[in-house]
């Protein structure tokens, strides 16, 4: 019963840093990246002056009425 909490503590903490590691892996391949890719393909072809446009007929803005 000597020293039990120090060996249970060392595999714990091993356990936990793989778990973690682990964790962070899956958010970055399974989020991050795709969400980066998603807003790359996006502003490829984005045209804010058309956007804006589009937003103006519509009404949306106060300072800038529908022609």
């Amino acid at each position: 019963m000597r020293r039990l909490l120090a060996r249970r503590m060392k595999i714990h903490l091993f356990g936990a840093f793989l778990v973690s590691v682990g964790c962070a892996t899956l958010y970055k391949f399974g989020v991050a990246e795709p969400r980066k890719r998603a807003y790359a393909e996006f502003y490829k072809n984005y045209d804010p002056m058309k956007d804006f446009e589009a937003m103006r007929a519509a009404g949306v803005f106060e300072s800038a009425p529908p022609k």
